[in-house]
């Protein structure tokens, strides 16, 4: 086997674990055959008496049981996520509803990160829009009285902000190209991902890390730095759509048939159908297959003028859809991001402990990442901004 084909091999490999990490990393360890320690036995058997016949017939029975009900729940599963694929595929198709309602986009958020891009930007500008959405001004709010940001009065006390307004001034337009765009992806994360519980948060740490890598490899190469932190904040808008689309579709659907089982008295089904959650192998399916081309298809609905996102996201729909990493010409940004996310991938799989030193070269080579721009991206924290307000 040649190098470019097992280098390939294990990128495929490494890329469908890291979609496993997300979810959950039980699930991940699951999927390349972890073994639990502690459900090993090292010592010697421990002698049982021999079972009388009625034991090994009722024991039988059991197994015979058990078998059968297992079968009947999957079967009782697999025909549920058809009707969950089908509803989903129809849902996909209605990008209005999905934008607005599914992961509840406002308008007014794509028009201020338009404006930010722009030389005239300014706060006054941003204001009136900023108090159109209430949950944005909280959020701008709480941040600079945070502690670390609070300004201090000539006495020496903290002075407290209490409107968006003194907040948008206080931030200053360089640090809002970066908070806003932070603050709005954290604002379309899912509510609740049970019966995955830390998806959310893996979700929110993604993005973060994708679009500080690419502010960093931007400075680097020459590119707008905003542009590249801004797309690496969105570039997993589609993964916050197919998670939302599929727990939300889940839900209804397995409630609509655990009331038709009940009402028909099919107890065997019901019964069935209450033991049923939701599957994480169907849904990192959906994150791998669906959730790029989603998030060009809702970046492309927010329709901005000054920001050149569109090309960009066709040209990762393009190299997702063919299985293929590298394109022969692609733009800086979209070499920028593919970098960007890669490297945020590689580190929710260094954090979960999934990924060995050589996995890792392999998948540094790939990439293009070579050793002085890892060092470099290797000095950022990629947990917080790290602002500086003057």
């Amino acid at each position: 086997m040649s190098q470019d084909i097992r280098q390939s091999r294990i990128a495929q490999a490494l890329a469908r674990r890291f979609h496993d990490v997300l979810i959950s990393h039980n699930f991940a360890q699951q999927q390349i055959g972890y073994i639990h320690t502690l459900d090993l036995n090292y010592g010697e058997d421990i002698p049982q008496r021999t079972m009388l016949d009625v034991e090994i017939a009722a024991a039988s029975k059991r197994q015979e049981l058990n078998s059968s009900h297992l079968k009947y729940v999957a079967k009782a599963s697999n025909h549920l996520h058809q009707v969950i694929e089908s509803a989903i595929e129809n849902k996909k198709e209605d990008l209005e509803q999905l934008y607005t309602e599914v992961v509840g986009i406002q308008d007014t958020v794509p028009t201020i990160l338009d404006i930010l891009s722009v030389r005239s930007a300014s706060v006054g500008r941003l204001e009136p829009l900023v108090n159109d959405l209430s949950w944005l001004g909280r959020d701008l709010v709480s941040l600079v009285n945070l502690p670390q940001y609070r300004k201090q009065s000539a006495k020496g006390t903290a002075v407290k902000v209490d409107t968006p307004a003194l907040a948008l001034r206080y931030l200053g337009l360089e640090n809002l190209q970066f908070v806003i765009p932070t603050f709005a992806m954290r604002h379309w994360m899912p509510h609740a991902t049970e019966p995955f519980p830390l998806l959310k948060r893996k979700l929110r740490d993604l993005s973060m890390s994708t679009a500080i890598a690419a502010r960093q490899l931007a400075e680097l190469e020459g590119v707008n730095p905003q542009h590249a932190f801004t797309l690496g904040m969105l570039m997993d808008l589609g993964k916050i759509a197919v998670t939302r689309l599929y727990l939300r579709t889940f839900e209804q659907v397995w409630q609509n048939k655990v009331m038709i089982a009940r009402e028909k008295n099919h107890k065997d089904l019901h019964t069935a159908l209450l033991e049923l959650s939701p599957d994480p192998l169907f849904l990192r399916n959906l994150l791998m297959h669906d959730s790029m081309i989603l998030s060009a298809k809702l970046i492309e609905k927010m329709a901005f003028r000054y920001l050149p996102f569109n090309a960009v996201m066709e040209e990762l729909v393009a190299m997702r859809s063919s299985n293929n990493d590298t394109l022969s010409d692609p733009l800086p940004l979209t070499r920028i991001l593919t970098k960007a996310h890669g490297y945020a991938q590689y580190l929710l799989l260094k954090d979960s402990n999934l990924i060995e030193e050589d996995e890792a070269q392999m998948w540094f080579e790939h990439l293009g990442l070579d050793k002085s721009l890892l060092e470099h991206l290797g000095k950022y924290s990629y947990h917080t901004l790290q602002l500086t307000i003057l």
